[in-house]
């Protein structure tokens, strides 16, 4: 190993041009010298100090440093033997400890004499620093020597956004101003301004100014006036800067187990509203839908562990025997006035344990109310189960806000069936096609085609699309419309083949008429609009079990009349004369 092969440059070497575009050498501090002197004054190197040539010295290191580590192991070994105390040295051993703390030096210094050469001889300068150096792209190469990098070939220059002008609105007073500037400054936390000032208006302003002059982007267009920022507090959305306006319309009326609903949509797609429509007409010129409610209950999955799997099943056991449902029910049902466990569904895996609680939860949708009762199982549990470790509250199992075939089968929330049969003249009147024309379609579409494509609970046309629309107007959890979205259109021909059978199986629609969005005043008027706005008082849970119905009414509607529009080849003229705006396509036209 040579010792100048780990030299590295110092800081103080830096290249320049010379006439001839050769490069020079300036030494730091120094003129440039001549070409012939710096031939004939070569730099001089750290092992050039050794009084022997490198190679002896570093055997004679390397050897003294492993026969004194050698020798002083075997005197420590013979003390420990004849119970000699090893603090007790004779002066052999401590001449022996000296040599293998300068060996030890040495060794250390092996590997780079000239850095610490130049760290002793330079404290002002580092032979690693690299702040001067033009360039700071530098790689270690095979002699260990600092290179540069250069750039890739036809590489475009990475664009910069640029530093915008913030945006300045004057505001109603110089104290607002100094609460934007503590702000934007980073001194007062944006989330505290509702605590900090007592006034939510207030608040939302000041934030969305802070916000303006921050990004320097204008939030002109998002409304902010004529919004009760004091009904989103602490409940529906934290750090509000305006609202979002969506258009709703209205489809119905809904004939619906022999009442009329006019049903509120909020929507940005065209065409929708107008389909539902036309679905509510065929469905009420042929005498209405038939809903069932066939279960209700919402669903939480804690999930646990224990050391082995044996102890996991023992209390899996426990939790299914059914003469310790009672017990169970009491701990779980202390959570609420309306919770009601139902049932307790357990799975393994491993030595982990997901406990499925379902209950009734009134007319709430019932999230939260539902994990109260489930934690005071867990505590209740502990007791008995103290080597029980709970690594959730929620374990997937539930599930809640992802598509999972429990649900398909088990149900969540409002399982609910809805039918109606249409008559073979409104289906050519209203729907414009024939009933073979949508049996067929149906099977093929929302049946193979959705087997071939792999569905889960997707056996529909768009289920999904009246869902939402419900849930958006109605201040539901828009997120749980992929579960609630979960349908199984059927049609059959009847009457001889002259009739229609049309049908949703809808296993869980998750809706309540309180808590959450419910309350706020836009989507408490729709469902002021439907007559399930709040909870019920005669009939707790009826509201949302309404609501969960009409919803399923609603895609009923939505289903039979975009699948008429597939069948007869309407589904592209439709969208281009509601989905498309006539001055969108003045522009377009225009040069």
């Amino acid at each position: 190993m040579r010792m100048d092969s780990r030299r590295r440059p110092p800081k103080s070497s830096r290249t320049t041009s010379s006439n001839d575009g050769g490069p020079l050498h300036l030494h730091h501090k120094q003129l440039a010298p001549s070409v012939d002197d710096r031939s004939l004054s070569p730099t001089p190197k750290a092992s050039d100090a050794l009084p022997l040539p490198l190679y002896l010295t570093n055997a004679i290191f390397f050897t003294l440093f492993f026969s004194v580590a050698y020798y002083l192991l075997h005197r420590w070994r013979d003390k420990i033997r004849n119970s000699t105390p090893l603090h007790v040295v004779t002066f052999a051993e401590i001449a022996a400890i000296v040599s293998l703390m300068a060996s030890f030096i040495y060794l250390l210094g092996f590997f780079g004499i000239d850095f610490v050469q130049s760290f002793i001889t330079r404290p002002s300068h580092d032979a690693w620093d690299l702040e001067d150096t033009a360039n700071p792209n530098y790689l270690i190469n095979e002699d260990h020597r600092l290179v540069t990098c250069p750039p890739p070939a036809n590489t475009p220059p990475i664009p910069k956004l640029p530093n915008p002008e913030p945006i300045i609105t004057p505001l109603a007073s110089v104290e607002d101003e100094e609460i934007v500037k503590s702000v934007t400054e980073g001194t007062l936390p944006s989330y505290s301004l509702e605590s900090k000032l007592g006034d939510c208006k207030r608040a939302a302003v000041i934030r969305r100014e802070a916000l303006q002059r921050i990004t320097g982007r204008s939030l002109e267009g998002l409304p902010i006036e004529g919004f009760d920022y004091d009904s989103v507090l602490g409940q529906c959305c934290e750090m509000p800067v305006g609202y979002v306006q969506i258009p709703v319309g209205i489809a119905g009326p809904l004939l619906l187990n022999g009442m009329e609903y006019m049903v509120p949509m909020a929507t940005t797609e065209g065409c929708l509203v107008a389909s539902t429509n036309r679905g509510c007409k065929a469905m009420y010129a042929s005498g209405g839908a038939t809903s069932v409610l066939l279960a209700d209950g919402m669903t939480r999955a804690p999930v646990v562990r224990f050391e082995t799997a044996k102890r996991a099943s023992e209390l899996k056991l426990f939790l299914e025997e059914p003469d310790n449902f009672d017990t169970l029910s009491i701990v779980f049902n202390r959570s609420s006035r309306f919770a009601r466990l139902q049932g307790i569904k357990c799975s393994m895996a491993g030595k982990n344990l997901y406990m499925r609680f379902k209950c009734s939860t009134g007319d709430a949708m019932g999230m939260n109310m539902v994990s109260k009762g489930v934690q005071n199982v867990l505590d209740f549990l502990q007791s008995d189960f103290h080597d029980m470790e709970v690594i959730g509250i929620s374990g997937n199992f539930c599930s809640d806000k992802k598509p999972a075939a429990v649900n398909w089968i088990e149900g969540r929330g409002k399982s609910v069936v809805c039918e109606a049969i249409i008559k073979e003249e409104i289906v050519k009147k209203v729907l414009k096609t024939s009933v073979a024309s949508l049996v067929e379609l149906n099977m093929l579409k929302n049946l193979a085609g959705s087997a071939v494509a792999g569905a889960l609970g997707g056996f529909n046309a768009h289920a999904s699309n009246i869902v939402s629309a419900i849930f958006i107007a109605t201040g539901q959890d828009p997120a749980q419309n992929i579960e609630s979205s979960h349908c199984i259109t059927m049609m059959e021909a009847v009457n001889n083949g002259k009739d229609l059978h049309v049908s949703v199986t809808m296993p869980s629609i998750e809706v309540g008429t309180v808590g959450g969005g419910t309350q706020l005043a836009s989507q408490s008027a729709c469902l002021n609009l439907l007559g399930v706005k709040g909870a019920s008082k005669e009939s707790p849970g009826s509201n949302s079990r309404l609501l969960a119905s009409i919803v399923a009414g609603s895609v009923l509607a939505g289903e039979l009349s975009l699948m008429a529009a597939i069948a007869q080849g309407q589904l592209v003229k439709s969208h281009m004369k509601y989905n498309r705006s006539s001055r969108d396509i003045c522009k377009a036209a225009s040069p």
